[in-house]
């Protein structure tokens, strides 16, 4: 009786092996199984091959639909009012704009990126989307910046800022206007320092003073490469107000020194002196470190004496500067200190004694 039915069971596995091809037997290393080979028989395929299948499909007819040109020609396409269509779609738009955008900058076609970009903004502004157009629009300006278009580079930026500023958010406003101006430092130093100023005062009228150092400091350092000291010396007295409302006592003292070391750099001994009694009427200024450097810099200045000039320029007070002034200080004196000498010597024998009555 056993060996009936194992006899049974080897007819049986013999038939079912009869009605499966011999190619998916011993199918070939690397090739699928070829449901044509035998139309008849009932193959199964394992499910992760055909979940593979379809994923594959599916990414191959995404890449195909992503050619940038055609989802821009689509995009401008259902944008476009005609007697067919009465409403633009800038819900579907904006997606197809953004994603024309990243396709034109993976393959570095920069232009055609930028305006990609633009358009992305402007359907983010259209779904009342401010914050997202501020991010398209500050893509548009890298854009901008990869093509070397200075002009719409500031010009992105700022429109970007004011975006933000529309949804309410000053400190990516501030920190989009930096941008454009570190982008311009070296092509546009003019509109550079318009940008850090402007980054300034948003975050000024927001009382947010203390994170504006870093552009005071930037826009000092702009200002000198232009020679233009007196700005330069300006936005330094800005940073120490600054610093002063937020109780910053050191960033405030070393913004003190720093424009009182310009003026002296520039040979404008007069408005050093100036500057340095100004600041002098300040409590934080009065009895600092910084405030007895600058009154020996300006001491041996009146009695022209070059050396203790350049000893006081090495001193640690001034040695914890920033780069860009401790620069300028290792020059000093820059000009004749003779004429500052007799100057202030005439000064002096100017001024009248109102006890004297002889």
């Amino acid at each position: 009786m056993d060996g009936k039915q194992s006899w049974l069971k080897k007819q049986k596995l013999s038939n079912q092996l009869a009605i499966i091809p011999s190619d998916l037997l011993s199918p070939p290393t690397g090739h699928p199984r070829d449901p044509q080979a035998a139309p008849s028989a009932t193959i199964t395929t394992p499910f992760c091959e055909v979940t593979g299948t379809v994923s594959s499909r599916r990414r191959n007819s995404s890449m195909a639909g992503s050619d940038p040109e055609k989802l821009m020609a689509k995009a401008d396409k259902i944008t476009k009012l005609s007697f067919t269509r009465w409403n633009a779609d800038w819900k579907n738009a904006a997606v197809l704009y953004e994603q024309a955008a990243i396709g034109f900058r993976l393959t570095k076609n920069y232009e055609k990126a930028k305006l990609a970009f633009e358009k992305a903004s402007k359907g983010q502004e259209m779904l009342s989307s401010p914050w997202d157009a501020a991010k398209h629009m500050e893509s548009a300006a890298m854009m901008a910046k990869e093509n070397g278009k200075w002009n719409e580079v500031a010009d992105f930026y700022r429109r970007a800022s004011e975006l933000y500023i529309e949804c309410g958010r000053p400190q990516p406003a501030s920190d989009a206007l930096a941008k454009g101006a570190r982008a311009l430092e070296e092509s546009m130093p003019e509109e550079a320092v318009r940008l850090y100023t402007d980054a300034c005062e948003i975050l000024e009228e927001d009382a947010k003073e203390q994170m504006a150092f870093d552009l005071y400091r930037a826009a000092t350092s702009v200002y000198i490469k232009l020679e233009k000291y007196e700005c330069a010396a300006s936005t330094l007295l800005r940073w120490g107000l600054a610093a002063d409302k937020c109780n910053a006592r050191n960033s405030q003292c070393k913004a003190y020194l720093s424009a009182i070391i310009v003026h002296l750099y520039a040979h404008d001994f007069e408005q050093a002196e100036k500057c340095y009694n100004d600041c002098s009427q300040t409590d934080a200024f009065m009895g600092s470190d910084q405030f007895r450097a600058a009154s020996k810099l300006l001491s041996a200045y009146r009695e022209g004496d070059i050396e203790e000039v350049k000893q006081v320029a090495q001193s640690s007070t001034i040695s914890n500067l920033d780069n860009v002034i401790i620069r300028l200080a290792r020059k000093l004196p820059t000009g004749d200190l003779e004429v500052v000498k007799t100057e202030a010597a005439g000064e002096e024998g100017g001024q009248v004694d109102e006890d004297d009555l002889t």
